[in-house]
């Protein structure tokens, strides 16, 4: 059994003003006293523009409406070993659509979840719906605090009984005291004392309570009406102090003035237990019934208080059977007949306090304390399986149409007609002015190869029949080379495309060679791939030859082979003594400089060097692409590709921008090669962190993909994406949605055991739209003008 070192809580925190802050503070506090030998620490989340002087326990911030701040933050809690993470979820205190941008955190964590619900709506919306199941699938164990809050996760959220933990709110084991002395302390000395405390807000029923104390007067004449708490920041912020000044004049109105006091403060945990000692009667008036917890009611239950109440879901279960007493909403009358009549019968009043009392014994922080201590050790022990998401969960901020976790081929289609695949896009329209490549049909040929071996929809087979017929038609037999470029109008453009270009196109004809459905064309493929091969030895390329090695390393695993294996060991040994070469402590990589595809060609070394079993190239493989994805990953943990201001800068640290989907793409596909060679959780992080880019974890925190037609931007400028959706950038994508989709399904197949995170991660990144990562989710991309932009030059240019 694992014994649990380290805990994080994530909420908000005092000297935050509101209820979570106080409950995330109080359950840090219990935990480290109940456990000294566990670390437990915060992570304060603060909202916009506020500045809080935390104390020690915070260790890291997240600014709500930044989302590189959660990823900051999962970041350094894997680092930091931390075993636990203890989510504190309220809607209103995340950023993003319906609290979405703490999927962010959620995504990347590697330790289990415990996460406590304090609101669990009964008829949440459609987004509401959507998130919050993200978080329970993300989640090892869900804590709530009543049997209300258990009901409505097994029947809105249809989470198993086992999963849920019921651990009330906490309390403080306090003594049950004497009014009088507190009394003294207020100033309230010979008065009878009704309270309320928490934040001042509208639906708080403040009112109610003001109406009803003139015939409170009437029976004990020396009542008092004591209102404790701030007003809320955010009403503040919006309406200064416009609603306590009406609560005054509502008094003054009804001549109570005298007997209703307004204490305007947040007072620390002493002095209000303090305030709640001295009160005769404790009072919730709150106006709806939509209320999972309260944290006042809770306290003042524990402090042995006679309370009345208004029938909120939390007050109805812990009032139950003469604990105390529950009056209808918004109704004066009954809330001053029943005040009254506790105030005027001292015993009656005694009698619900000592019940309370009684039964909150089992309340008290040490208790809860425990009880989350349980809920952790069981979160970490517990055999943990792939959580696969509702299909509703595709719901969030997105068209009918379309989804995110669906592999989309509308925009990919569009791109296509009768010779083949169209190269480049005005915004998403197919632009026939730069007619077609066999790079681009090459990679749509990949794209149909791959459907077909991850078992996904397959393309309708005149498609790949048409890529292929591309292919064949590109081949000139007079130079025994692949020609690129052809003309709207049919007409090739040159005699000898680019060694790149001819090295994808081998790379595509043997994986077709190996995965295509149709016999023919496997046979097809695997003659067109020897008699095209043999050039390559005259390639002075790394690319074109890490693309030809792709493709003999699918050629090769399923013939008998001579020449082919001949060539990809020789092919290999040329990468390796480039590597040598070339390689310092500082750069460890094949060349002196850095361009396009890079992590194809560590990529190209790991699937060799694990087909051939020469650890030699797998390590060369591994460790240029641990090198490259450090270089690759900006300072806050997201993935930075190389930008194309820098191809070709020898040795320089690389440009930022533009960024292009090619280079996420070929850093998934070498990542999962790299994972499934030795399955080590570095690389399955890396690849997810390079898709997120796709999804909203970029420098500029937008979405590349239009989740409605599947399409993809061109690239990332340093002020927008490019709006244009050319074909490179779809295949791009495409191309790694399959692969990741199938990386998630032999996971779940092979009943790998991942701890809480890593297999739920990928699974929320494939199953739904990322929310981005600053502003509202968009299906197109948004421009500063209406004029298109065109493709950047070296998207063509590397060809």
């Amino acid at each position: 059994m694992s014994i649990t070192k380290r805990v994080a809580i994530v909420g908000n925190y005092l000297p935050r003003r509101c209820g979570i802050a106080t409950f995330t503070h109080d359950l840090h506090a219990a935990l480290a006293s109940a456990s000294p030998d566990v670390d437990v620490s915060v992570v304060a989340m603060t909202n916009p523009n506020a500045h809080y002087d935390y104390p020690t326990a915070v260790r890291y911030e997240i600014h709500d409406d930044q989302v590189a701040d959660y990823i900051d933050a999962a970041t350094a809690l894997n680092k930091s070993k931390t075993d636990v993470v203890s989510l504190q979820h309220e809607y209103g205190i995340f950023g993003g659509e319906s609290g979405g941008f703490i999927l962010e955190l959620l995504g990347r964590l590697r330790m289990p979840v415990v996460t406590t619900l304090h609101t669990i709506l009964p008829n949440p919306s459609r987004s509401q719906k959507a998130v919050m199941d993200q978080i329970i699938a993300a989640s090892s164990r869900l804590v709530v605090m009543s049997e209300k809050g258990h009901e409505f996760l097994r029947s809105v959220h249809d989470v198993p009984a086992s999963n849920i933990d019921v651990i009330p709110h906490g309390i403080p084991d306090f003594p049950l005291r004497d009014p009088e002395f507190a009394k003294s302390k207020f100033g309230f000395s010979g008065k009878t004392v009704v309270l309320t405390f928490g934040l001042l807000s509208p639906g708080k029923g403040i009112e109610t309570v003001i109406d009803a104390m003139p015939g409170i007067l009437r029976s004990c004449p020396n009542a008092v009406y004591v209102v404790l708490g701030a007003t809320h920041p955010h009403l503040v912020e919006q309406h200064g102090e416009m609603y306590r000044e009406g609560l005054l004049a509502r008094a003054k109105t009804l001549g109570i003035q005298n007997s209703v006091f307004f204490i305007d403060k947040f007072v620390d945990q002493p002095t209000l237990l303090d305030y709640i000692s001295m009160c005769d009667v404790y009072v919730t008036p709150y106006l709806n019934e939509a209320q999972m917890t309260s944290g006042t009611l809770a306290y003042s239950f524990g402090l042995g208080k006679a309370v009345v109440s208004t029938p909120y879901w939390h007050a109805k279960e812990l009032l139950a059977e003469g604990r105390g007493i529950i009056v209808p909403f918004n109704d004066a009358h009954s809330m001053s007949v029943e005040i009254a009549g506790l105030l005027t019968d001292q015993r009656r009043r005694d009698l619900i306090g000592q019940r309370a009392y009684k039964t909150s014994r089992l309340m008290t922080w040490q208790q809860t304390a425990e009880k989350y201590s349980a809920s952790f050790e069981e979160a970490r022990n517990a055999d943990r399986k792939l959580i696969l998401l509702p299909e509703d969960s595709r719901s969030i901020g997105k068209t009918k149409s379309g989804s995110a976790r669906e592999l989309r081929t509308d925009h990919f289609m569009s791109m296509c007609d009768d010779v083949g695949m169209l190269q480049h896009a005005v915004f998403s329209v197919a632009d026939r002015a730069h007619g077609y490549c066999v790079d681009d049909n090459a990679r749509a040929l990949l794209l149909s190869t791959k459907l077909t071996r991850s078992g996904e929809q397959n393309l309708p087979d005149v498609m790949t029949a048409r890529f292929a017929s591309f292919i064949q038609n590109a081949w000139n037999p007079d130079n025994k080379r692949f020609r690129n470029f052809m003309s709207y109008d049919r007409r090739w453009l040159e005699d000898v495309g680019s060694e790149d270009s001819h090295g994808r196109t081998l790379w595509a004809l043997g994986e077709c060679a190996r995965y295509d459905s149709q016999l023919s064309r496997r046979q097809w493929a695997a003659d067109l791939f020897r008699t095209a091969l043999p050039v390559v030895n005259d390639f002075s390329s790394p690319r074109a030859w890490a693309f030809t090695l792709l493709g003999l390393n699918a050629y090769c695993d399923g013939e008998t082979v001579g020449f082919e294996s001949q060539l990809r060991d020789q092919l290999a040994a040329k990468l390796v003594s480039m590597l040598s070469m070339t390689e310092t402590a500082e750069w460890v990589w094949f060349e002196d400089l850095l361009a396009y595809d890079n992590a194809r060609i560590s990529q190209s070394l790991i699937q060799a060097g694990a087909a051939t079993k020469n650890a030699t190239l797998t390590e060369g493989g591994l460790r240029s692409l641990r090198w490259l994805i450090k270089l690759q990953s900006a300072p806050s943990g997201y993935f930075r590709p190389v930008g194309t201001t820098s191809f070709g800068v020898q040795r320089r640290k690389p440009g930022a921008f533009d960024q292009q989907p090619v280079e996420a793409a070929a850093m998934i596909s070498a990542c999962l090669s790299a994972y499934s060679y030795n399955a080590e959780t570095e690389w399955s992080d890396a690849a997810m962190q390079a898709f997120d880019w796709f999804h909203g974890a970029n420098d500029l925190q937008v979405e590349m993909i239009n989740p409605t037609t599947g399409g993809c931007s061109d690239g990332l400028h340093p002020d927008r994406p490019n709006a244009n959706e050319g074909a490179e950038s779809v295949l791009s994508y495409l191309l790694s949605l399959v692969e990741m989709r199938s990386y998630e399904r032999l996971m779940s197949s092979d009943r790998i055991k991942i701890s809480g995170k890593v297999a739920r991660r990928a699974e929320q990144r494939l199953n739904i739209q990322r929310i981005p990562t600053g502003g509202p989710i968009v299906s197109t991309p948004v421009l500063k003008s209406a004029e298109p932009i065109p493709s950047t030059g070296s998207i063509q240019g590397r060809r």
